[in-house]
């Protein structure tokens, strides 16, 4: 199984938040955080995240006023076979951006890289 949750930057994430579950017809509710909200499905799939604007120190979502490669976008892959994906991204970069680790938020292993164009892509093991 693969899933992609798109992570946005915005400036207030409870306007966007507002903004798309209007958009897809959802009954209106609040995000969980001031800082962090997700769209889900009716199945409890996420269909967006909304990232205020440098909340963390994600190296992307620090501040609109950056205009490199990926600024404002966060590419945040769950997968299920967590070891393979590793070896591939291996093979496909001199080095990653962030070794393997534990990402005390989720409780899931987690690592970094760059895809060719610069765009920031963490890969977090799915359970």
């Amino acid at each position: 199984m693969k899933r992609t949750w798109t992570i946005i930057a915005v400036a207030d994430v409870a306007r966007s938040f507002t903004w798309y579950q209007s958009l897809f017809g959802q009954p209106l509710s609040a995000p969980a955080h001031n800082y962090f909200g997700q769209i889900l499905d009716t199945d409890g799939t996420v269909l967006l995240c909304l990232h205020q604007w440098g909340a963390h120190e994600h190296p992307t979502l620090t501040s609109a006023d950056r205009a490199e490669p990926g600024n404002g976008l966060l590419l945040f892959f769950r997968v299920d076979d967590f070891d393979a994906t590793l070896t591939r991204a291996r093979a496909l970069v001199s080095e990653l951006e962030e070794e393997p680790g534990l990402n005390p938020a989720t409780g899931t292993a987690e690592f970094a890289l760059r895809d060719p164009d610069g765009y920031y892509v963490m890969v977090s093991a799915l359970g």
